[in-house]
């Protein structure tokens, strides 16, 4: 690592002494040093493995005040960026759009390396306040990765259930009914003697395929108990809501985490995509949904994780009385259902009338 002489005198500042940038990759991680004002006191390459790991922890450590900023701290940086928290130090998460745009601003153009990376990640940690503060990670990891353990053996059980309709398709004139069990899948086979080359693999792919189906309906049935024991466990009280079941009520925490990193229910909204935005057009007043919310999060789409509902709820549980008056724009309810759904997400429940996500929050 180059090494600079860190700047001496000059008045107190508050917070950290210098920012240590760094663009992860999952082999390798370019840091660079940043004083407060901006001058570069050191830069380096580091391997992620354990030798490259501690050779980069003891460069960052020999400036005493430091704060490490990483890039994508929720996604290819997570590894490094926990490594950091648990041996103590202090990491906070830059959003890759707030880098991008730095970097296009100092340099006036989008090329990139990892070391003009690194260099822009250090300059929006200085001068952005309120970078979220990385965490070690809690219970809503847990609760994400079984999440996602069950969508995907809901979607291997969809494509076999698929291929088996296909060949009993051809094996059995008119097919099979659309939902169907192992057991009736292999009662049904077990009716059918092909004598020909071509029906016999197709029978032997079936009853292989009928197999696979038994195994995943079991690991889908102990997914949905775990799913159902740490749900019940955590106290969460999203599956009060009509339309959420346990695998709705373990997704949406484990994506959101803290719900206190929302200053508002607006904010919210906005980010899960129930928050209209105005697309009007001459006499035309409209509003549509907000497409960058990402659908998942949606607390209307809680019955197909593909939409949000095109009508409010009629469970009065869903919406207390000063919350019910949502429009519906775009096959949406705007906004109306976001706020049951992070009181729901609150520790306390957020039951206080008129109150934010987060106290003290607009």
């Amino acid at each position: 690592m180059k090494q600079a002489e860190q700047p001496a005198g000059g008045p107190a500042r508050t917070g950290p002494v210098v920012v240590i940038g760094m663009d992860p990759h999952k082999r390798s991680a370019t840091i660079e040093v940043l004083s407060g004002s901006e001058k570069v006191l050191g830069e380096g390459r580091f391997a992620t493995d354990t030798t490259g790991y501690r050779t980069m922890l003891a460069a960052g450590r020999k400036f005493p005040s430091r704060l490490w900023a990483v890039e994508g701290a929720n996604g290819i940086g997570k590894h490094l960026a926990q490594r950091l928290i648990a041996d103590g130090e202090e990491v906070v998460d830059v959003p890759a759009k707030l880098s991008a745009r730095a970097r296009v601003f100092s340099t006036g153009q989008g090329r990139k390396t990892d070391a003009t990376d690194a260099h822009s990640i250090a300059v929006v940690a200085l001068r952005t306040p309120n970078l979220r503060a990385v965490t070690v990670d809690g219970e809503h990891v847990a609760l994400r990765l079984l999440a996602d353990r069950r969508d995907e053996l809901g979607v291997r059980r969809t494509k076999t259930v698929n291929r088996i309709h296909k060949l009993l398709l051809e094996l059995m004139p008119g097919g099979t009914k659309k939902f169907l069990s192992a057991a009736q899948a292999k009662a049904l086979v077990a009716t059918v003697r092909p004598r020909d080359v071509v029906g016999k693999t197709r029978r032997r792919i079936v009853v292989a395929l009928i197999d696979e189906l038994a195994v995943t309906d079991k690991l889908i049935k102990a997914a949905n108990e775990e799913l159902t024991e740490l749900v019940t466990a955590s106290g969460s009280q999203l599956v009060d809501l009509q339309g959420i079941g346990p695998s709705t009520a373990a997704r949406l925490p484990g994506d959101v985490g803290d719900i206190a990193r929302f200053p508002s229910k607006g904010h919210f909204a906005s980010w899960n995509g129930t928050a209209p935005i105005d697309a009007s057009s001459g006499d035309s007043d409209h509003r549509r949904l907000f497409r960058a919310g990402k659908p998942a999060h949606q607390p209307g789409a809680a019955h197909d994780g593909h939409r949000p509902a095109a009508t409010r709820h009629p469970g009065p549980a869903l919406l207390r009385p000063e919350e019910g008056g949502g429009k519906v724009v775009d096959g949406g309810v705007t906004g109306v259902e976001a706020a049951p759904v992070g009181r729901g997400l609150s520790p306390d429940g957020g039951r206080r009338r008129g109150a934010p996500l987060r106290p003290g929050a607009p």
